[in-house]
């Protein structure tokens, strides 16, 4: 084991393995270019209606339970059923048929839980804000947003490391990114670099975790932050 990770080491100190288009700066680039691109086209595809849709208690539980029938299907299935898909609308194999598996994948939990944050704001505090004189709008922008926003974040925060994952099987459909290497390794049957493909991911992963709960925790209110409690195993 320790001549196994003495391997991987050394591996992570070849400057060859760091440079070129196979390098890991590049599959870094490439990894991260297609979660964030997937992650903000999710949140703006998502998250207005389920936002507009709970504040007019529309749909409720039949909408939800409808976007959510999508994450019953495995990511892997969800990644090879969109290749042919990518491939009859024209745009090829690699980052289209991946990006939009990873759209399919991050926009029922962003919905859900925006639906579920808005729909969930006390009753009793939106018509105190309509007693109060409070336009329509003004109660959606001024109060049940901000009360949803713990729910909402916590959300995309879980659904982006869930990309992040994901994202690893573009490389099965022509893609790039850090599951680069886990395929090219397995493909050569070498662990080290599969094992070092595998940490990859996983640095990056924990990263955007930490980056975006800082953020998320300089955003919402601590008064505020015990709503997204629990969200994690709601989104999973």
């Amino acid at each position: 084991m320790i001549e196994f990770l003495g391997e991987v080491a050394a591996w992570f100190g070849d400057s060859a393995n760091w440079l070129g288009a196979s390098g890991i700066l590049n599959r870094l680039r490439e990894h991260i270019q297609i979660t964030v691109a997937a992650t903000a086209v999710s949140m703006v595809v998502a998250i207005p209606p389920a936002v507009w849709l709970a504040h007019r208690r529309i749909g409720g539980t039949f909408v939800v339970a409808v976007v959510n029938i999508a994450r019953a299907i495995p990511s892997f299935a969800i990644v090879v059923l969109f290749l042919p898909i990518s491939i009859r609308l024209g745009l090829g194999i690699g980052f289209w048929p991946t990006f939009l598996a990873l759209l399919f994948l991050a926009i029922p939990p962003m919905f859900t839980n925006a639906y579920t944050g808005v729909a969930g704001v006390d009753p009793d505090l939106v018509e105190a804000s309509r007693g109060m004189g409070m336009t329509d709008p003004e109660v959606l922008t001024k109060v049940e947003i901000p009360m949803a926003s713990p729910v909402i974040l916590a959300a995309v925060r879980v659904a982006a490391v869930q990309v992040i994952a994901t994202a690893t099987l573009g490389a099965l459909v022509g893609w790039g990114g850090l599951g680069r290497f886990i395929v090219d390794g397995f493909a050569v049957r070498d662990s080290v670099v599969v094992f070092a493909g595998a940490l990859l991911v996983a640095g990056l992963a924990i990263v955007t975790e930490v980056v975006l709960g800082t953020v998320e925790r300089h955003v919402v209110p601590a008064t505020l932050r015990s709503r997204s409690e629990g969200v994690e195993s709601v989104v999973a």
